[in-house]
């Protein structure tokens, strides 16, 4: 049933099968992952999906069908307000808050789109970890070796997708938490310009870094449910490999990086070579002084600590504690600390226009490690720090300088999947998807 949506709604069309046998198949299987210890979903709402299965099979009957994700099973990350129901975070500090109002702007416009919502997702707690570890929900596995973890923060999401329990997932990416688990599940991500996706009825993590977007099995599924969620007109082109240009930088980025990241990595740049493009490296020095300029946790420790103080005050004890100190660190960030991060980060776009001004796009490895092994992370706290922190490095920098970014497989077969991250700054959306789609044919490693 390994499908991507544009082939799951042709099914749909041709009448090869109904959105509520779609529907209940994923659900089946979704059951069967929680009875086997699965963590992938923090709930399920059967009952509702296959009564807008239902209504989706009736509506196309009818002739209505809005788009290519009606009909098709989607997941939900725990961060986003669906009507009626809890958005947790994955925390149990929020576990006995009151159901949401209504429906997250993303998730209404998934609605509007045709789009049956099977349930809400596990995930790092409040969204604070690149690496997907949750104590009170329990941990997601790598469906590629289930004792390595799926990467976080959207960690279920990725999961729901790998799994054939959900044909895309909507996560979040405040400094890689689409790209990140895409990378480690062999999947596709891709991460949009922040303001493109509304965030209205979402529980933020950094009001500055926060972006919305899908993680699913393709760079074209990824478009479907991009042009939905933004409602944006995307094009279904591919460009021309040949001229195309593709910058790559060793400085920050291309540090520290595992032998078997590296060697996908240069393999897919020679492919891009003898397709004709020009791949050339470049200097971006400035990169260099990031770790200096969050050095006092950052964008995300100052504006998640403003969210959260009171809720710490009242429920601290009942966070995972990992999640905690980091808010914590934004407590000691000052009024004038804060505006010198917001200075640091427009020069830095500043800068970064004029470094990337040649390219087509910017390469770089999703992620400098394959997904680590989750039994050193759960037992050291230092482990899981500095593991946590050179998992983020690399998709973190997009980010920061408020870009777009698709992560898709570039691993040969039998290996543990990297991904290959194709970047462009802010308002690039379209390109980006439209050079990922030219990549991914190349590649040909799509799962």
């Amino acid at each position: 049933m390994t499908k991507t949506i544009r082939e799951l709604a042709a099914d749909l069309a041709a009448g090869r099968i109904t959105s509520v046998e779609l529907t209940q198949r994923m659900l089946a299987r979704a059951e069967a992952h929680r009875a086997q210890g699965g963590f992938a979903y923090i709930s399920l709402d059967g009952e509702q999906a296959l009564m807008e299965a239902r209504a989706s099979d009736a509506a196309r009957a009818a002739g209505w069908v809005p788009s290519p994700l009606a009909g098709i099973p989607l997941s939900i990350k725990d961060l986003f307000d669906v009507k009626g129901q809890v958005s947790s975070a994955a925390s149990q500090a929020l576990a006995d808050a009151p159901p949401a109002p209504a429906d997250a702007a993303a998730v209404a416009r998934l609605r509007a789109a045709g789009a049956v919502l099977l349930g809400r997702t596990n995930m790092s707690e409040f969204a604070f970890s690149g690496l997907g570890l949750n104590p009170h929900y329990g941990t997601p596995r790598n469906p590629q070796d289930r004792a390595r973890v799926a990467g976080g923060s959207t960690s279920g999401g990725a999961v729901t997708v790998a799994l054939d329990m959900a044909a895309g997932a909507l996560g979040t990416d405040t400094g890689g938490s689409i790209r990140i688990p895409s990378a480690f599940c062999g999947l596709t991500g891709f991460k949009p310009t922040a303001a493109s996706v509304s965030l209205a009825g979402t529980v933020p993590l950094s009001r500055s870094l926060d972006s919305a977007g899908p993680i699913a099995r393709s760079v074209d599924c990824c478009a479907i449910m991009y042009a939905a969620l933004s409602g944006q007109d995307i094009a279904d082109n591919a460009p021309a490999l040949k001229g195309l240009r593709f910058g790559f930088t060793t400085d920050f980025v291309g540090a520290n990086v595992e032998p078997q990241v590296q060697q996908a990595f240069d393999r897919a740049l020679d492919k891009l070579r003898a397709a004709g493009a020009r791949v050339e490296q470049f200097d971006f020095p400035e990169l260099l002084e990031l770790p200096g300029i969050n050095g006092g946790g950052g964008l995300v420790a100052a504006e998640a600590w403003h969210w959260h103080r009171t809720l710490l005050d009242e429920k601290g004890a009942q966070y995972d504690q990992r999640v905690a100190a980091r808010i914590r660190r934004g407590q000691q960030q000052g009024a004038a600390d804060y505006i010198d991060l917001l200075d640091a980060r427009a020069r830095l776009i500043a800068i970064a226009e004029q470094r990337l001004a040649p390219f087509d796009a910017w390469l770089m490895p999703s992620v400098a490690i394959v997904a680590p092994q989750i039994a050193p992370l759960e037992a050291d706290d230092a482990t899981f720090f500095a593991t946590n922190g050179l998992v983020l490095r690399n998709a973190s920098v997009i980010n920061f300088l408020d870009g777009c970014a698709l992560s898709l497989p570039c691993h040969s077969g039998g290996q543990l999947p990297v991904g290959l991250g194709i970047c462009g700054l802010a308002g690039k959306d379209e390109r980006v998807l439209q050079i990922g789609r030219a990549v991914e044919a190349l590649l040909g490693t799509r799962e």
